[in-house]
């Protein structure tokens, strides 16, 4: 394990429960071991968009909590996968693509899945993995399956 976490190069990864960003995370993983590299795990939350009429939501709804309990599962995985890589997690509210644009500051890599929950899953490169591209303070490494 590292001793000196914040000195050491550091990974950003980026997740939202996915599989393309769950299959990002591993890769990620594996290039910081690989690499000496520490691993930053980054899960963003948001209130969801209304689109102009109220959504119905239950009174128990709690993004924040449904955002950790898929991020500590994720990492959980990924320790047990790869028990000597040294990973932190963040649950941050926000925009995802603007959060993790943000993350990459001093980091030697970002790392994020290719259409994950999005508005618009269905396209090639999505919103938060362009974001990202165009406005990250590292190199961006978009995941695909």
């Amino acid at each position: 394990m590292n001793s000196r976490i914040g000195s050491d190069p550091r990974i950003v990864v980026g997740v939202d429960g996915s599989a393309p960003s769950l299959a990002a995370l591993d890769w990620a993983a594996r290039q910081a071991g690989l690499t000496g590299s520490w691993l930053e795990v980054v899960i963003v939350w948001q209130w969801p968009m209304s689109f102009g009429y109220a959504m119905p939501l239950s009174s128990d709804f709690d993004p924040a909590a449904e955002a950790g309990r898929v991020l500590d599962s994720a990492v959980a995985d990924v320790r047990k996968a790869h028990p000597d890589v040294e990973v932190r997690s963040s649950i941050i509210e926000g925009f995802p693509a603007q959060v993790l644009a943000e993350a990459s500051k001093g980091a030697e890599l970002l790392v994020v899945g290719s259409s994950g929950h999005g508005e618009f899953a269905g396209l090639l490169l999505g919103s938060v993995s362009e974001h990202c591209t165009t406005h990250a303070h590292c190199p961006v490494l978009v995941f695909r399956q």
